[in-house]
């Protein structure tokens, strides 16, 4: 190290205090990486790797290097796929430097910490998850530094952390941070761990409650934690402290833009747990696509990044308090009803940026001009709202409220205006930001820069005059100043005073001592001129963070006007209606359509649910694939979320009890990766169901059982109607599709259940799909139809044809052809089967008292009675 340059001492010394970043040096007008870093950089942007110098081994130094002022374009490729990088900046100006220039890392910015423009570049939250525990207890919170959004929750999981998972699917974090102890948790890293969510290990010492407890009341200037909900959690309390210290940590900031703590419980929304996200399709497709066919991509209008992020965050997290959605139903149906006040508002919020991220950028100190202008537009329309809404609504309620929490800014409105440029331009050291009046010096450093340059716009002319070169040019360069240039060709042109200067390839360059003169008196107003803009520039800078508590209220209330416009708008758009949302166990609804699939679906079905906690509180739904089962049952869920999200629903009439959480298991699928089957991801789900669903739940299940054997299958479906009609005594609100159409003998033995069957039409060997749900039940499956339809050879299903009619008459068990029919028609109540002692001894299981694992196990051992075991 002692041989090394100063310059690679300070890379070192950097890469020394991050090791597990990569470190952008900046080397004059480049950012410089080296060694192992430079091999990185090389291949993950497609540059250029060379080498330089000996690294400290003596072996050529690998080094890569982009234009300091093109990182904003190669910045954002590192961090999405997960890279830290350490910007180590020049810290003086290289002009006035004593040896060599003092260089430091002034942040380092991480997938979960981006606040620049260029790294958050959609209007959604850029989270950065924070986990702690003891035992099975729990903190969980999440920290977005660009809008300064800070919640925290704390509950105890299961062995599976199938909560913590939840938690993560809802808020899809971009990087998470574990301490030192659960890091090394492989079972929970591994399902931490994603290709969208980077996993970091980060000091224990930060998630130790009594630092976090005391940094928490330090950052907030609190003397309690109470009034944040969270005093009594400490698990909570350590992530987010932990949350919060890896952010200034990484930052380099205080990041007072960060002003309180959200505590929220499960208890406060309905849960929707990451399978339900899943096969739901609320944010997303089932295949990974963007949210366009989603529940999401429909309700999603929204005209504001602050809107977009509640809107998100309310389908994912549905109420649960009547009275909080039949305010907000107010306020969408206010809006529904008021068709010019609808039209301007969402004009006005057209024009209205993400207020949340221009005070954070500001706040934090990285806003230039621009940010500032954008945030002027931003608070203009503010009170032409406050007057239209106050003009049209006169009920208190949410609107009325939302007008409450609108700030008066008209003062930074005037400032801006007053000081702005109307296109200033994006850096913030090289002036043209501050129109004329704002400031009297710089006004006239302005005169004497703009004097300087016409003396030597004239000076050019007066030169060729004398001189008689009609080519010389007076230019300029940031290396040699203002100068005359004159071509080989006209050198012996050149008068006395001239002094040379500098060669170039094409002739000489000179200049005056006059000419030096005016260079020194033009440079020092422009260098004076652009420090004084800057001077200025931070100084409206720092007034407006001043107001950034205020500023965040009123973003936060212009995102909910956006929101109840936006929803009001779709609710007219599509036809929807307002739902009547109550306490009760009981779902109504009347010509209900999958809000998703009947934008892409021409002519859709329209079907009834109902629901209650007496007779119809079960419903067994049979009938062929293709005819519509899983799309009812998806439609009933979502017009659920819907109603308690506040939203009008896509319905003739609706009303709907709360849920407090919903259940799926729909459709199958493998991760072979992990060394889990189907038929293992499909029990591992519906343990989950039948041990968490309560009264007020409602469950979806979809062909439970069909990934083993028909035996296995049926026991297993039947043991789990019969167990979730009775859960608790009381039952659980259920919907459930099966081909084992053998299960609706169940109607008569369990009270609370009803069958009903999706509608088809036989015209000879076609089927043809009602796509309407009725009641009562099917006694076939249609298989061989949905193979004909589906482009099975006609000679296959043909024959598929003689043999299911060899099976219903029973010609192939007599003839010892069918084994596997057999076993169905034994399970099933054959006159062979009631011979069997197995038969005799499922009849005699009392499964209402067993749980889900004695009654696995008592299948098990069945099964293996019947296999002669």
């Amino acid at each position: 190290m002692d041989k090394m340059t100063p310059a690679m001492r300070q890379y070192y010394e950097a890469k020394e205090k991050h090791k597990d970043a990569l470190i952008f040096f900046r080397m004059g007008d480049f950012y410089e990486s080296f060694g192992e870093d430079a091999k990185v950089i090389a291949k993950e942007l497609d540059i250029t790797l060379t080498t330089r110098g000996r690294d400290k081994e003596g072996e050529d130094m690998p080094l890569a290097g982009i234009p300091y002022h093109a990182v904003d374009s190669y910045l954002p490729r590192l961090i999405k796929k997960g890279y830290k990088v350490a910007i180590c900046e020049q810290l003086e100006d290289p002009k006035q430097a004593k040896g060599v220039v003092k260089r430091g890392v002034i942040r380092v910015i991480t997938p979960g910490t981006a606040i620049d423009s260029s790294l958050v570049t959609d209007q959604s939250n850029n989270y950065l998850m924070s986990v702690s525990g003891e035992g099975l207890v729990f903190g969980v919170s999440f920290l977005d530094v660009s809008t300064g959004e800070l919640i925290t929750t704390q509950f105890t999981d299961n062995e599976n952390y199938d909560r913590v998972m939840s938690e993560a699917a809802r808020m899809r974090p971009a990087e998470c941070i574990l301490p030192p102890a659960l890091y090394e948790n492989q079972k929970l890293t591994e399902r931490l761990r994603s290709p969208c969510i980077t996993l970091n290990k980060y000091e224990a010492e930060a998630f130790e409650n009594k630092n976090s407890y005391e940094n928490l009341k330090k950052h907030f200037g609190v003397m309690t934690l109470e009034g944040m909900g969270c005093e009594q959690l400490p698990c909570a309390i350590s992530s987010a402290g932990a949350a919060l210290m890896y952010a200034k940590t990484t930052q380099m900031r205080d990041l007072a833009h960060i002003q309180s703590i959200r505590t929220y419980f499960e208890s406060e929304f309905m849960v929707l747990d990451s399978i339900t996200l899943r096969n739901l399709e609320i944010v997303q497709s089932v295949r990974g696509e963007s949210q366009g066919s989603s529940l999401l991509g429909v309700l999603d209008r929204t005209k504001t990044p602050m809107g977009g992020r509640m809107l998100r965050k309310m389908v994912l997290a549905p109420l649960i308090s009547v009275d909080i959605i039949t305010e907000r139903l107010d306020a969408v149906d206010d809006i529904v009803k008021k068709t010019l006040l609808r039209y301007d508002l969402r004009s006005w919020l057209s024009g209205i940026r993400d207020i949340e991220r221009l005070i954070g950028r500001i706040v934090y100190g990285n806003s230039n001009a621009r940010d500032l202008l954008a945030l002027k537009l931003s608070l203009v329309p503010i009170p032409e709202i406050t007057k239209s809404l106050k003009e049209n609504i006169i009920k208190p309620g949410l609107l009325s409220d939302i007008i409450r929490r609108f700030g008066d800014f008209s003062d930074i409105v005037a400032l801006l205006e007053r000081a702005l440029m109307d296109d200033p331009p994006v850096s913030v050291r090289e002036g043209g930001m501050i129109k004329d009046g704002y400031n009297e010096k710089l006004d006239e450093l302005k005169k004497l820069s703009l004097h300087g340059k016409d003396w030597i716009a004239e000076l050019q002319q007066q030169e060729r005059n004398r001189t008689g070169i009609k080519s010389l040019k007076v230019g300029y360069n940031s290396v040699f100043g203002y100068y005359i240039e004159v071509t080989k060709a006209n050198l012996p042109q050149v008068p006395s005073d001239y002094i040379r200067k500098q060669t170039t390839a094409n002739g000489e360059r000179f200049y005056t001592p006059a000419l030096k003169e005016k260079e020194m008196m033009i440079l020092s107003a422009d260098e004076k001129k652009m420090a004084l803009e800057f001077e200025l520039f931070t100084e409206i800078n720092s007034l407006i963070a001043a107001r950034s508590k205020e500023l965040q209220a009123t973003a936060a209330a212009l995102g909910e006007l956006d929101v109840v416009a936006t929803l009001a708008e779709v609710a007219v758009n599509n036809r929807y209606v307002r739902p009547e949302v109550n306490g009760s166990c009981s779902i109504l609804i009347r010509d209900g359509r999958h809000p998703v699939v009947e934008r892409s679906l021409t002519g859709f079905v329209p079907n009834d649910t109902h629901m209650d906690c007496e007779e119809n509180q079960f419903l067994l739904i049979t009938g062929p694939n293709m005819a519509g089962k899983s799309t009812y049952m998806r439609q009933t869920a979502l017009i659920v979320i819907m109603a308690q999200i506040g939203s009008f629903v896509p319905a003739s009439y609706a009303s709907v009890g709360l849920v407090d959480r919903i259940f799926t298991r729909v459709g199958a699928f493998d991760d072979l990766a992990s060394g889990q089957s189907t038929f293992m991801i499909e029990m591992v789900e519906l343990a989950n169901i039948l041990n968490n669903a309560t009264p007020k739940s409602l469950v979806l299940l979809d062909e439970i059982g069909r990934g083993t054997s028909t035996y296995d299958g049926y026991s297993i479906a039947k043991a789990v109607v019969e167990f979730i009609h009775s859960k608790d005594r009381v039952g659980v609100r259920s919907l459930f599709a099966t081909h084992y159409h053998q299960l609706t003998a169940l109607e008569g033995a369990l009270r609370r259940m009803k069958n009903y069957h999706i509608a088809v039409k036989e015209e000879g060997n076609d089927l043809v799909f009602l796509r309407k749900i009725v009641p009562g039940a099917t006694d076939r499956s249609y298989g061989i139809h949905v193979a004909r339809l589906a482009g099975v050879p006609l000679k296959v299903t043909q024959r598929a044809r003689e043999i299911l009619k060899e099976v219903e008459d029973g010609s192939a068990i007599r003839r010892g052809k069918d084994s596997s029919r057999y076993t169905q028609l034994m399970l099933f109540g054959s006159e062979e089967a009631k011979e069997s002692p197995v038969v005799e001894e499922l009849k005699n299981l009392n499964v209402d008292a067993m749980t889900p694992l004695e009654a696995l196990n008592a299948l098990a051992a069945l099964k293996k009675k019947a296999n002669g075991g």
